[in-house]
C-alpha cells in the first residue's frame, strides 16, 4: 500500500506537488486513518497563508522544510491500529493533511481521540482533537450532512465564538458592526449569530463580484461593496471584524471611521493576496481573534456539557439553513483536487460553492 500527498509550496501557495509514499507499520500507540474526504475551502487555504504565524505547518510535517502539507477539515476511517484502545472501524470528524492516509499517536477521550504527537502538543486541545460519529452531540448522518458539516462546522464555530466575543463585551457600545469579505462562510457564521442581537445592524462589505450574493442572505441587514465604505454615516459607533485581511480595506475603514470604530478585530486572510496592515490606522489597533481563547473561557463558564450543547444546536441550524444558499461540489481524487486548491486560491470560486475532495 502507498500514500498520497497533496503538498504545498510554503514560499509559493500556488505551486503543489503530489507525493507518492510507502505505508510503514504503525508504531506502538499509533493508529492510521484513511482520509475519506475533506473540505477545500478559501479558509484551508488561510491556514497555508498564517502556516508559519500559528504554526499550521505543524500539525502533519512534510519532512521536507520547503513543502508543507496543510490541514483540512473532514472525515477519516481507522483501517489500523497499534493503539490497544483503539479499535478498527472508528470514524472521525477533525483536522487531516491533503493525504490518503496519515499514521497518529494517539489518546482516547470521552467523546474520541486526541493528537498525542509531541509537534502537536504546543496547539490548543481543539485543533488537536477527532470526534467520534458515534459520541459525537454536532453529528448528522448522511454524505450532504456530513460535507456540509467538513464545510461549515469549524468556520461557523469560530464565527459564533467570534460574535459570542463581542456580546460578552456588549459590542464595545456599537450600534453596527461591519463584516468583511461578507461572502465568506465564516462571515455569514458570524452575520447568522449577529442577526438575532437586538439594536445591531449587520452589515455585510464585499467586492461587486459577490454583491448580489451577499444581498440576498438574510444575516445581513444589508450589504455594500468595498467601495462604497465611505458612504456609511461615520457618526454610528461601529465595530469591524474583518476575514479579507487585506490592509487597504481595513484603512479606509479605519480612516472613515476613526474614534467611532469601537473594535477592530481579525481573523482571516481571504484576500491573501494583499498585504495586511496594522501600523499607522486611524482608531483602535486590529485584534487577533484566536477562537480556541473563547472555547476556553466558555467551557469554564458553561461547563463542558453546556458548551456542546450549545454549540451542537447553533451549528445544526446553521447547516439546516445553509441549504437555502449552499451547494456543495465534490470532486474524486487529490489528483483532482490539485485544480481545486488553485481555483479556490486563486478566487476563482463562487461563494455558494463548497468543494469537498473524496481521497478514492
Amino acid at each position: 500500500m502507498e500514500n498520497l500527498h497533496l503538498e504545498i509550496d510554503r514560499k509559493d501557495h500556488g505551486v503543489t506537488r503530489l507525493v507518492d509514499e510507502p505505508l510503514p507499520v504503525p508504531g506502538p500507540g499509533q493508529v492510521r486513518l484513511r482520509v475519506e474526504r475533506f473540505a477545500l475551502t478559501a479558509n484551508t487555504v488561510t491556514y497555508a497563508t498564517t502556516g508559519d504565524l500559528l504554526g499550521y505547518w505543524d500539525f502533519y510535517p512534510s519532512g521536507n522544510p520547503d513543502w508543507g502539507r496543510v490541514p483540512a477539515m473532514g472525515w477519516a476511517q481507522v483501517v489500523a491500529t497499534a493503539h490497544p484502545d483503539v479499535p478498527i472501524g472508528g470514524r472521525y470528524y477533525g483536522w487531516y493533511p491533503m493525504s490518503r492516509y496519515v499514521d497518529v499517536l494517539v489518546k482516547p477521550t470521552l467523546d474520541g481521540l486526541r493528537d498525542e504527537g509531541p509537534h502537536r502538543a504546543a496547539h490548543a486541545p481543539v485543533y488537536r482533537a477527532f470526534a467520534a460519529t458515534d459520541r459525537d452531540p454536532l453529528y448528522e448522518a448522511g454524505e450532504d450532512a456530513e460535507d456540509r458539516h467538513a464545510l461549515l462546522r469549524g468556520l461557523f464555530a469560530t464565527g459564533f465564538l467570534a460574535e459570542d466575543y463581542f456580546t460578552d463585551h456588549q459590542y464595545f457600545g456599537a450600534r453596527r458592526v461591519l463584516v468583511l469579505s461578507a461572502s465568506s462562510k465564516t462571515a455569514i457564521g458570524f452575520a447568522h449569530c449577529a442577526a438575532i442581537r437586538p439594536g445591531i445592524e449587520v452589515v455585510g462589505v464585499t467586492s461587486p463580484a459577490n454583491l448580489d450574493f451577499v444581498s440576498t442572505l438574510d444575516c445581513y441587514d444589508r450589504a455594500i461593496a468595498y467601495d462604497a465604505i465611505e458612504q456609511l454615516p461615520g457618526d454610528i459607533d461601529t465595530v469591524s471584524i474583518d476575514m479579507s485581511g487585506n490592509g487597504t480595506v481595513l484603512g479606509r475603514v479605519h480612516a472613515h471611521l476613526g474614534d467611532r470604530l469601537r473594535h477592530s478585530m481579525a481573523i482571516g486572510r481571504s484576500h491573501h493576496d494583499s498585504p495586511p496592515r496594522s501600523e499607522g490606522l486611524a482608531g483602535p489597533r486590529p485584534v487577533f481573534f484566536f477562537a480556541p481563547h473563547q472555547v476556553k473561557k466558555r467551557v469554564q463558564d458553561w461547563g463542558p456539557q453546556q458548551y456542546q450543547q450549545r454549540i451542537a444546536g447553533a451549528v445544526k441550524q446553521f447547516v439546516a439553513v445553509s441549504h437555502g444558499w449552499l451547494e456543495v461540489s465534490r470532486v474524486d481524487g487529490l489528483r483532482d483536487a490539485v485544480a481545486t486548491w488553485r481555483a479556490v486560491r486563486d478566487g476563482s470560486v463562487a461563494p455558494n460553492v463548497g468543494y469537498i475532495v473524496r481521497c478514492l
